[in-house]
């Protein structure tokens, strides 16, 4: 005599063979971070090598305002602004206009002759011996001078955060907007390096916005413009910009951080730029950070990259640059994995931004995580969101 089927499926489920519970969905994963008030909103995105197969927006972009997140709502990028401007660079590199190891100053005369600033003072050192007796008639030694560089900096340098050029000059301030490419680039050539090249690690716009404009120099093409017409444009790119128009702005998310209390959240802003974000007069594009974009275009990008270089039958970068784009390029006595405009992790390769934006390109998953909020640092176990969600991904889509 068969067994009744409400008998097979109790036995099934006291045997462990029960079928699988229903998928938890990202936002289950995500919503308890914003009713705690540790995250204000958030757009998620996972990708494949073919498409998209999950996009989450919650929480809000305007907490006051009650205005929820939306799938299109845009993002200060920040520095995932590097990546792309990396490849960019390549692009050239694989059409043999300039190569990786050749000097910067072989395209922009200004950088000849450039020098390297002493060593600071150790301050141990410093502190140890104004504990001595000083002598009754002290001698001033003279401060130390420049000295030449062991060799010129390279695109390869620039490129990788080791040419020993600064964060940022001092000339760009109060914002890092309000220089033209040459001119920002004019002064990082007149200062001293801080380290001899390919020795120390030192996370660098200034070098990544000296490879772009050795981008225009050579392709003869403002930086922006190459952008716009060889990837923003070609990839479906169409809300990533340097200047986010009106209806752009609209869709903006506003930025957050912790109030006082370290508890709650409060309205932040992108000191870093202008306040206009429109103006096209007084602001300039940035290649180290200055793009605004949203998730779906975010993994358009990334997209390509997981590919290989190649998206919808079209290739923009050769197996051979992206294979070097992939793995680490600096020096293997320097302890910071980083390739050109990308760090290198364990499971592949991304990018942050300085509002806590993320793309992680992971091949052996066969996915790309895109995670686009605008913080400025997380009360409480807001910070988590992004690994939960990364760990949820990986679960839900990795191979």
């Amino acid at each position: 005599m068969r067994a009744p089927a409400f008998v097979l499926i109790l036995l099934l489920a006291v045997s462990g063979f029960a079928a699988t519970p229903p998928h938890v969905k990202a936002e289950e994963v995500l919503m308890p971070f914003v009713q705690h008030e540790e995250l204000a909103g958030a757009v998620a995105l996972v990708t494949d090598r073919e498409k998209v197969l999950s996009v989450s927006a919650v929480g809000f972009a305007d907490i006051a305002a009650k205005k929820p997140m939306q799938a299109d709502s845009l993002f200060w990028i920040a520095s995932q602004s590097k990546g792309m401007t990396a490849v960019a660079v390549l692009m050239l590199v694989d059409e043999g206009k300039i190569a990786l190891d050749d000097p910067v100053e072989k395209y922009l005369p200004e950088f000849k002759g450039q020098r390297v600033a002493p060593p600071k003072p150790d301050p141990k050192a410093e502190a140890k011996g104004k504990k001595k007796d000083l002598p009754s008639k002290a001698v001033l030694t003279p401060e130390p001078e420049p000295q030449p560089a062991v060799h010129p900096i390279t695109i390869r340098e620039v490129l990788s955060h080791v040419s020993g050029l600064p964060f940022k000059s001092d000339e760009e301030k109060p914002t890092l907007d309000g220089l033209s490419l040459a001119d920002a680039v004019k002064t990082y050539a007149k200062a001293p390096l801080a380290t001899q090249p390919s020795t120390h690690y030192q996370y660098s716009n200034a070098g990544i916005n000296t490879a772009a404009r050795v981008l225009e120099v050579v392709s003869g093409m403002p930086y922006e413009v190459f952008m716009q017409k060889r990837l923003f444009d070609p990839l479906g790119m169409k809300d990533t910009t340097f200047w986010p128009n009106a209806e752009q702005v609209s869709r903006l998310a506003l930025t957050y951080k912790p109030d006082a209390t370290k508890k709650k959240l409060e309205r932040g802003s992108l000191g870093q730029l202008q306040a206009d974000l429109t103006d096209r007069q007084h602001r300039f594009p940035m290649p180290a950070g200055g793009l605004f974009s949203t998730a779906k275009d975010v993994s358009q990008f990334c997209r390509m990259l997981l590919n290989r270089g190649e998206l919808d039958g079209k290739r923009y970068l050769s197996l051979k640059t992206f294979e070097a784009l992939s793995v680490r390029q600096t020096p293997p006595d320097i302890k910071e994995n980083y390739s050109f405009g990308f760090s290198i992790g364990r499971d592949g390769f991304g990018h942050g931004g300085a509002q806590a934006t993320s793309m992680d390109i992971r091949p052996k998953d066969g996915i790309v995580v895109i995670w686009m909020v605008q913080h400025q640092g997380f009360p409480g176990s807001g910070g988590k969101a992004q690994g939960e969600f990364r760990n949820w991904a990986v679960k839900e889509f990795g191979k």
